[in-house]
């Protein structure tokens, strides 16, 4: 039975007040042509739960999956291996069914896990505190931009050629209903990231620049002297950081002047999944902890001097008005947030090092045996596990060829920059700790095999 409580008066009544004449109206800014007009063409009306099992495992079975073939993925999600101690304590009840802790007295466990969870970030990203997390790495680039509006009183925000197209796309769109000013530099395919473009374009209204860590290409661009450029225009410094597991080597970017520090956990602990549930990272400076969104969990003492846990800081609009708060994403992702957390807490300092390590050394294994390839290069002067290959024809055709021999070669920067100049023969290309010598062979030797099937 459907359960629909809002009468045709009620509806009138709800559009009047927003200023919408239809429902429809609600929708426009989805083109026209992309609406459903009716039912969808070719999509039999009904079938048994049977039939609907047997035809979604077939198509299920023609995707070549991340562990069942030589995989080469990144571009900002990839594959660690998450031991099995992780899936089985997020399972455990009082962590699965756990909500937002509105009741300290009976949510010091979720209270908990948050501090240390923010504790962990915190000394991860080089930053004074962080937040209980936030709903991905994307949503919380754009948050970082609004924090550093509020901060600096300025519209302007410059982002760097080397960010993740889609984090820049979302900043885009969330910008048109804010009016900010948004200054996108192009992306270049260069062996170093372009430092010199990004403090060029920082002046005296620019609120914040925006630069990923490792970029979006696999470069390390030189914080410390973006961020001297930024304060000395009175500008804000925010770091992007998609492959947490790279600050177990270089350094963090709080540490080099980062001002705010957010990105993608999904590294640690949560896995590809398909593309989701992911995990905001958001660390910042303590002076700007007031202008902070999401939350923030704070340790104390009760009545009789035991030791407890508390939301200290509350600015999402479940909390208080919807005006004053800093941020309406109300997803802080908290099981994997909690994910996050246990995989780190048994990897520890010197074990998230080692892992940096493998990673690296992976890496180098996988471009020292591909640049052998006849008209193959690297384009990177530095790395950590992941670097775009320059391939002697276009990598969207080449990624495809691959993945019809079953191998997940990378990722073709034509695909990330649709419209990019002078990026099409760019393939991106990571390695990780579950990455085999004889996945490093396999791909090779396909590579190879495309490359001269097609000069033949």
């Amino acid at each position: 039975m459907r359960y629909l409580p809002l009468t045709p008066a009620d509806r009138i009544a709800m559009l009047a007040k927003i200023g919408a004449d239809t429902v429809d109206d609600l929708f426009i800014d989805v083109p026209e042509a992309a609406r459903l007009a009716g039912p969808i063409e070719g999509l039999p009306a009904h079938a048994s739960e049977m039939a609907v099992e047997r035809h979604m495992s077939a198509l299920a079975a023609k995707n070549v999956s991340a562990g069942s073939a030589p995989f080469f993925l990144g571009a900002g999600a990839y594959r660690h291996h998450v031991p099995a101690s992780v899936d089985h304590l997020i399972q455990r009840g009082e962590f699965l069914t756990a909500y937002t802790p509105y009741q300290p007295e009976i949510a010091q466990g979720t209270l908990q896990v948050l501090f240390e969870f923010q504790t962990q970030v915190a000394r991860l990203f080089g930053t004074d505190i962080a937040n209980a997390s936030m709903y991905d790495g994307s949503t919380a680039c754009w948050e970082a931009i609004l924090m550093a509006a509020r901060v600096t009183r300025r519209g302007r925000s410059v982002l760097s050629g080397g960010l993740h197209p889609h984090y820049g796309e979302v900043v885009r769109t969330m910008a048109k209903f804010t009016q900010d000013d948004i200054i996108s530099l192009p992306a270049k395919m260069v062996a170093e990231a372009d430092d010199a473009a990004v403090i060029a374009a920082i002046d005296d209204k620019t609120s914040c620049v925006v630069v990923q860590y490792p970029d979006v290409m696999g470069r390390i661009p030189d914080l410390a002297a973006i961020a001297e450029a930024a304060h000395a225009k009175g500008a804000l410094l925010v770091v992007v950081v998609t492959e947490p597991v790279a600050l177990g080597l270089i350094e963090a970017p709080g540490v080099l002047g980062a001002d705010i520090v957010v990105g993608e956990g999904q590294s640690i602990g949560v896995g590809l999944q398909f593309g989701g549930p992911y995990l905001g990272l958001f660390g910042c400076r303590e002076k700007f902890v007031r202008q902070m969104p999401g939350r923030l969990c704070g340790e104390t003492v009760d009545v009789e001097g035991k030791r407890g846990f508390v939301l200290t800081l509350s600015t999402r609009e479940q909390h208080i008005r919807r005006e004053k708060a800093t941020s309406n994403i109300c997803t802080n992702s908290g099981l994997c947030a909690l994910a996050f957390s246990i995989h780190l807490t048994l990897l520890g300092g010197e074990g998230l090092a080692r892992l940096a390590g493998i990673n690296h050394a992976r890496a180098q294994a996988t471009f020292e045996r591909l640049t052998r390839i006849s008209g193959v290069s690297l384009m990177n002067d530095a790395y950590f596990n992941e670097a775009t290959l320059i391939l002697p024809r276009d990598a969207r055709e080449v990624v495809r060829e691959l993945a019809d021999r079953k191998v997940l070669g990378g990722v073709s920067l034509g695909r990330l920059f649709p419209q990019g100049e002078g990026l099409r023969n760019g393939l991106l290309v990571a390695a990780t700790e579950t990455t085999t010598d004889e996945d490093i062979e396999a791909f090779a030797l396909e590579l190879e095999a495309v490359l001269e099937g097609a000069s033949a």
